[in-house]
């Protein structure tokens, strides 16, 4: 039985530069980092965001942009706040998709090594009853 998210790994060139985007941008607290004594593939480290353990590992990133991302819930009262966040480490911030009443509001940025995240005011209740509330006034 699954019983829950374990981790989350991303690949990166650069360590040093994807532990400054984790710990500006998601306040992520450090709790390991292999130096040169590995145990898994590549040299990695380990931070926690909250209670979610993310990993990165040392390596070749994607050679291309998708929309493959991970989102994280924020408060509609943090949402400049995180925007202003992004934008001090020059981060590329995508065009958020057109959105209905309701859904939420959202920033898309990617990393230093081309992975997209998504910061989210909105939660899949909120979303579903948008989207309801759009069928029955049949808009969608």
């Amino acid at each position: 039985m699954i019983r829950g998210l374990s981790h989350m790994t991303f690949i990166v060139a650069d360590l040093d530069k994807a532990t400054l985007f984790f710990e500006k941008i998601f306040d992520a607290k450090e709790v390991y980092a292999s130096g040169d004594q590995t145990f898994s593939l590549a040299e990695e480290k380990f931070f926690l965001i909250d209670d979610i353990w993310i990993a990165i590992m040392k390596g070749e990133t994607p050679l291309q942009k998708t929309y493959n991302h991970i989102a994280f819930k924020i408060e509609t009262d943090d949402f400049e706040h995180y925007y202003a966040r992004i934008q001090a480490l020059g981060l590329e911030i995508k065009e958020t998709r057109p959105r209905i009443s309701g859904e939420g509001e959202s920033i898309y940025f990617y990393d230093f090594d081309q992975h997209l995240f998504e910061l989210h005011t909105g939660t899949l209740g909120t979303r579903l009853e948008a989207y309801n509330k759009q069928n029955k006034d049949g808009k969608i």
